[in-house]
């Protein structure tokens, strides 16, 4: 975890949109029975709020599609939908076997 946030910290130094002139703290939270929360607080070059949540977005993706690399898992609470589907799919393979 140490390492992708070393990573963070420096994706963002390097990203055109942050303001490097303001405070950039990448920090862990409390960790949870669902896992370890990390925290990102940056400021964009632009206070549009379209234009920030595109940066925001644009940040986001990219971190969430190189967490793999580092080793780690994103978690998301199971919903209603995913308990249905699985209830589905199961029910299908007990169907087909």
């Amino acid at each position: 975890m140490g390492t992708f946030r070393a990573y963070i910290e420096f994706y963002l130094k390097q990203h055109p949109s942050i303001n490097n002139t303001e405070a950039l703290i990448i920090r862990q939270l409390q960790p949870t029975s669902e896992g370890l929360p990390l925290e990102i607080y940056a400021f964009t070059q632009t206070a549009l709020w379209k234009e920030y949540e595109n940066i925001q977005s644009d940040i986001f993706d990219h971190l969430i599609a190189i967490i793999p690399e580092f080793g780690l898992k994103l978690y998301q609470a199971p919903s209603g939908t995913d308990f249905r589907q699985l209830a589905i799919t199961t029910s299908e393979r007990l169907e087909y076997n």
